[in-house]
């Protein structure tokens, strides 16, 4: 195939430059002006724009878009949400996403998700997978929702470090790519601020061992000073959020280069949003700070050469799936202050190595991997193109066009969602106001 007269951008952070492309197998074959046809199939792209394809490195693809934690781990079937999967993993496609991470899956399905979307039963991107989060007895983000031993939702509880290296090997023999761990959680009484550090340096240093003696890297969700200095310096090899960032801990991330992926789409769609969603005012000002007190820390980081790579927690009901995949993007430029053309490498080749496949994918040069995909538009010029998906002409995912034809409607699955009376209490002077 030979796709021509397109402006390329390579992801790279490089200038956009007018040429063609070539197609062969599996790969970007080569790239030059008024390449020979030959016998090719030739696509022109006069006026558009081609780029590597998005990497999410942050995607709960099992999740199904939940309201709460409670229908997240009580309104959930392995088997129907083995299915619901393979149907939502379809719109990340036609929102342009070529690859993506899933750290933590509900029940162990992201393994089994991965495996048929690799045999061809299902069409959709490249995948890498968790199992199960590792959680102490502490918790993480659910609070008093998490047992104290045991399983739920998407969360394993270890308590000692027999447990910890005994569900880690477990998990590698099941066929993750990576292993999480919430680093941090909430108590209803504390008093730091972000997420409190549950976990001790040497049970960090406990799986960071286990998991890299078996060749598989650790990623750990961290919103603390203190959980984001210690990851780093127990070898993690990723950390989801990196947020409220004092010196000692930039210092550590720097020292080590841990790459961080902030995932500010989430706390930005409930800023600029959330009234449309019925959050209040407070709660919309609590997510929009965490940004604004952490771009200073995380621009430092990147300036020091941290790789930042965007991921967007999509598989909440604030971030469903086929949306907000490019937001990340547009959080880097409004707020860390990145050209369009850095955002967009932050979205593409720094995000191979989540893959596995890091300098093999989300880049256009002669011998990568052939994901790109194709923009009515510039989004080295504005890149809230990326999120028309009306824009979106073409992907391909390993030299392979997909379809970007609509998914079939689907209903409301019975007992699958949080079921309400209302949004509040109806009390009797409720029932009897006036206004």
């Amino acid at each position: 195939m030979l796709l021509k007269n397109a402006s390329i951008i390579d992801g790279l952070g490089n200038t956009p430059k007018q040429g063609d492309i070539r197609l062969t197998d599996n790969l970007i074959a080569e790239i030059g002006v008024e390449l020979a046809t030959n016998s090719d199939e030739v696509i022109d792209l006069a006026g558009m724009t081609v780029m590597p394809g998005l990497i999410d490195a942050h995607c709960h693809i099992t999740f199904d878009e939940p309201y709460s934690n409670d229908e997240l781990f009580f309104h959930r079937r392995e088997a129907l949400a083995s299915i619901v999967a393979g149907h939502n993993v379809q719109k990340l496609v036609r929102a342009g996403v070529t690859g993506f991470l899933d750290a933590d899956s509900i029940f162990d399905i992201g393994v089994d998700l991965r495996d048929a979307m690799t045999a061809g039963y299902i069409n959709g991107p490249r995948m890498a997978t968790g199992g199960n989060a590792l959680l102490t007895a502490v918790g993480g983000t659910a609070g008093r929702l998490l047992p104290d031993e045991g399983r739920r939702g998407y969360g394993k509880i270890v308590r000692t470090r027999d447990e910890i290296i005994t569900e880690t090997r477990r998990q590698i023999k099941n066929g993750v790519d990576w292993v999480k761990v919430h680093v941090t959680g909430l108590t209803p009484q504390q008093k730091s601020i972000g997420e409190l550090q549950v976990w001790s340096y040497d049970e960090l240093r406990a799986v960071v061992d286990t998991a890299h003696e078996l060749e598989t890297p650790v990623v750990g969700h961290c919103r603390s000073a203190s959980s984001t200095r210690d990851a780093a310096r127990a070898g993690f090899d990723l950390i989801l959020h990196g947020t409220y960032m004092d010196d000692e801990a930039l210092e550590t991330v720097i020292e080590h280069k841990t790459p961080i992926v902030p995932t500010f789409a989430f706390q930005a769609n409930l800023a600029d949003y959330g009234q449309k969603v019925g959050a209040s005012a407070d709660v919309q000002e609590i997510f929009k700070r965490e940004i604004s007190d952490s771009a200073e820390m995380l621009r430092r980081a990147y300036d020091a050469g941290v790789p930042l790579l965007c991921g967007t927690e999509s598989g909440f009901s604030i971030t469903p799936y086929g949306d907000w995949h490019y937001k990340e993007l547009e959080v880097f430029v409004d707020y860390l202050g990145l050209s369009p053309l850095e955002a967009i490498a932050c979205g593409t080749s720094a995000c191979g190595r989540v893959l596995g496949l890091d300098g093999e994918v989300g880049q256009i040069a002669a011998g990568k991997l052939a994901d790109l995909i194709v923009i009515d538009g510039d989004p080295s010029k504005d890149i809230a193109l990326l999120g028309d998906k009306t824009r979106l002409k073409h992907v391909f995912i390993n030299g392979r066009a997909m379809d970007l034809s609509p998914l079939p409607e689907v209903k409301e699955i019975p007992g699958w969602r949080v079921s309400t009376y209302g949004s509040q209490i109806l009390s009797w002077a409720l029932a009897h106001d006036k206004n």
